[in-house]
């Protein structure tokens, strides 16, 4: 699960196993041949969760490089073992817009994409935060095409007479010649 901080989203990877609600009683460390088949068996799905816990953060860390708030942070479970197991994590990242700079945030969004997409099994929080870069990212494209306007506007205001009659005889003649070509063919 991810949760929005100030400007920053949680990835959270949290995924109930069995084992969870089977373990409890006593957290006294045991040697591996005072378990029992039932709790060694808890315990192999404690290493095994821990496992993909923690590398689905890692996943998470290593695309969102440059836009990670803070490292791997993971809630453990103590295993009849008396070991203590990851079975959740999260990663926090940037996932505000580039003031003023809507080429900046477009990149940056795609790389939050990237870091929420990551895992090879992207929880729904994580595609959460995918889809609302997407839209961050559609949003800085409108305001690069309107600026990219505004721009072509101010060079065809902003120039002078001869420059503004060239270029409109020039976007004139374009226009004719398609129409001229169009006729012949």
């Amino acid at each position: 699960m991810i949760t929005q901080v100030s400007n920053s989203f949680n990835f959270n990877f949290e995924r109930t196993t069995p084992a969870q609600n089977k373990i409890g009683g006593d957290n006294s460390k045991k040697a591996n041949n005072e378990l029992s088949d039932e709790e060694q068996k808890q315990v192999e799905e404690l290493q095994k969760r821990d496992r993909e816990v923690k590398q689905h953060e890692q996943s998470h860390l290593s695309a969102g490089a440059g836009i990670v708030v803070s490292g791997p942070t993971y809630q453990y479970q103590r295993g009849p073992d008396g070991n203590q197991y990851a079975i959740g994590g999260e990663v926090q990242i940037d996932t505000s817009p580039v003031p003023d700079d809507p080429e900046a945030t477009i990149r940056k969004m795609q790389q939050v994409q990237a870091a929420a997409l990551a895992p090879a099994e992207p929880s729904s929080q994580d595609r959460s935060v995918a889809s609302n870069a997407a839209k961050i990212q559609a949003k800085a494209r409108v305001e690069l095409t309107q600026k990219q306007m505004d721009e072509r506007k101010s060079i065809i205001n902003g120039g002078s007479s001869e420059n503004r009659s060239s270029d409109i005889f020039s976007a004139y003649m374009e226009k004719e010649q398609k129409s001229f070509f169009d006729m012949l063919f």
